[in-house]
């Protein structure tokens, strides 16, 4: 289970941008995770609620996920198309000349503070 590690650091790099920016309280951290990312989100707020109220700048913080869908560019035909859909191959043309653009991102996109 790699949510564990994740939570980790997570709640490192979320200490390090609070003590940096002298926030004493953080109300909700805000994950863009991809659908291809291979992170359960279910485990990754299950495990935040036990790692986090061990944090007193943390405890309480809601983890909340925004899920980004996996979207793959065709270099032969330059179109995009839904990866889960369709996998490595273009449904367009049939090439397998193809790259993740987005989807398997696992990111902290934002940290909210409580309004004081």
């Amino acid at each position: 289970m790699h949510e564990l590690g994740i939570v980790f650091y997570i709640i490192k790099d979320v200490k390090k941008a609070a003590e940096e920016n002298g926030v004493e309280k953080v109300s909700a951290v805000v994950m863009n995770i991809g659908e291809v990312s291979t992170v359960v989100p279910a485990y990754l707020k299950d495990i935040w609620r036990w790692a986090a109220d061990k944090e007193p700048l943390l405890e309480g913080a809601e983890l909340k996920i925004h899920k980004i869908k996996a979207v793959t560019w065709c270099n032969s035909c330059k179109s995009e198309y839904m990866t889960l859909k369709h996998g490595k191959i273009c449904p367009s043309c049939g090439s397998p000349e193809t790259w993740l653009l987005r989807g398997n991102e696992v990111e902290i996109k934002e940290i909210e503070v409580p309004n004081t």
